[in-house]
């Protein structure tokens, strides 16, 4: 029986010699191998955000080909994906607390490439809510089992940062693909933009499954950790109740879970609405958002979430709350920018206050992360991560562009096109209960762990 596999995809042999690398190297978490897995998750995750974000460029477009009302375009555009996406993402998770997660993400990626790649060929408004339907589906499988990699790869006062570094994934699509895509757009059509997106992903889902090593669970723990993990790891039913049932009764994770929600309203409705935003009111094309709006909002991305980053990892040392206040106040600041941006005829005024959102808008996301595998038993971090990430996407993505969809209809017959200014509003106020939520969030778990 010597070597043969376990469950998570590691052998005996390995999980010794991993223990024994543990235990003599144990503040080697920056080593050769973690960072370049760290890096193709976060590559991985930008492919994610990019392909999901593709229908928000090529809004105008479609809506003038397909001849459809904002509503459909935000059924389409928010719910069509999340339904399935929401469906899967816990037993995906499920699973990938149990099974190999490199080999899940690396079939989930091939697949919503493949679906990002069909998307060109789709003849009608049904046929595209089909193809978001199957793309949330494979994206379903990205996230929450590269958050529980990553858990393992890197020790607790250092997975702020890592989720960070992982978080800039969004900016890094928006700096590098987000151009390439536009300028496909404007000069060749939407449907050559899904195909040039969708092709790449294909190519780099079979070198992540080549090259990327699954972790062993539990790597970067304590001993004593790692020996309850050990001793419960074929509880699978019962102890995902049990931890359940503890997720929902902590008040931390409650906290958490509700912040998140509203940012993923916030998120999702202005990645969608933006580019119909700054074409309605100010007039850019297609190829222009693309290449100025998407990499100056993927810079400020990039800059907010590693400074962020590092200046959580510092002070979080020293004080525990920070690790959840900084990204409070992140969020709280987001309102005020985003109903600048929302309202203001002034091109420096619109722009800073969109350049300032962008800055903050993601600092949130690696503290967050860290702060729910905090809070969740070793074995269901997937399972916890994937039951946020359910609600941000349920209530987040699905309603977010919805309701901005429905009020921008329903605002018409009085502000003609500058409707959109006051839909976007509702974005804004999101941001600022988010802030709220995550304030509590610090503050129970700090008592929590005292307890």
């Amino acid at each position: 029986m010597r070597g043969l596999p376990i469950p998570d995809g590691s052998t005996p042999a390995a999980n010794a010699e991993n223990a024994r690398e543990l235990e003599t190297n144990p503040r080697g978490d920056w080593s050769a191998q973690a960072i370049y897995s760290l890096g193709f998750l976060t590559l991985v995750s930008s492919f994610n955000y990019l392909d999901r974000s593709l229908l928000g460029l090529a809004l105008p477009q479609i809506k003038a080909e397909m001849h459809i009302s904002d509503t459909v375009m935000g059924l389409v555009s928010g719910l069509a994906f999340v339904l399935f996406y929401s469906i899967m993402s816990v037993p995906i998770a499920w699973a990938a607390d149990r099974w190999n997660r490199r080999n899940i993400i690396a079939v989930g990626f091939a697949f919503w490439s493949f679906m990002t790649l069909a998307t060109a060929w789709v003849g009608n408004i049904w046929q595209l809510a089909i193809a978001r339907f199957l793309m949330g589906a494979g994206e379903a499988c990205g996230i929450a089992p590269s958050n529980s990699m990553t858990a393992d790869l890197f020790r607790a006062e250092r997975r702020p940062l890592a989720y960070s570094i992982f978080a800039t994934a969004a900016s890094i699509s928006s700096i590098l693909f987000f151009p390439i895509a536009g300028w496909v757009g404007q000069h060749y059509g939407w449907r050559q933009m899904f195909i040039v997106a969708g092709l790449p992903g294909l190519g780099l889902a079979l070198l992540f499954f080549l090259t990327v090593r699954e972790p062993r669970r539990g790597a970067s723990e304590s001993r004593t950790a790692r020996s309850d993990a050990t001793s419960s790891k074929d509880k699978g039913t019962v102890r995902f109740w049990q931890s359940l049932r503890l997720l929902l009764g902590s008040r931390a994770y409650l906290a958490l879970l509700a912040g998140s929600t509203f940012m993923g309203l916030n998120v999702f409705a202005s990645s969608v609405w933006t580019p119909t935003f700054l074409t309605r009111v100010h007039g850019l094309s297609l190829g222009e958002i693309a290449a100025t709006i998407g990499p100056l909002r993927g810079a400020c991305g990039v800059a907010g979430v590693l400074l962020g980053g590092l200046l959580i990892d510092r002070l979080g040392r020293r004080h525990a709350h920070w690790r959840m206040t900084l990204p409070a106040i992140a969020c709280i600041l987001v309102g005020p920018a985003e109903a600048a941006f929302a309202l203001s005829d002034h091109h420096v005024v619109w722009l800073g206050g969109f350049a300032v959102s962008a800055f903050l808008l993601l600092v949130h996301q690696g503290p967050v992360f860290a702060g729910v595998v905090a809070v969740a038993p070793l074995r269901t971090r997937a399972v916890a991560t994937s039951i946020l990430l359910f609600c941000s996407a349920m209530f987040g993505q699905a309603v977010g562009p919805l309701l901005v969809g429905v009020m921008n209809d329903l605002l018409e017959p009085a502000f003609g096109l500058q409707a959109i200014r006051y839909s976007m509003l509702i974005v804004a106020g999101t941001a600022v209960l988010a802030g709220l939520c995550f304030f509590i969030a610090g503050r129970a778990t700090t008592r929590e762990q005292r307890q």
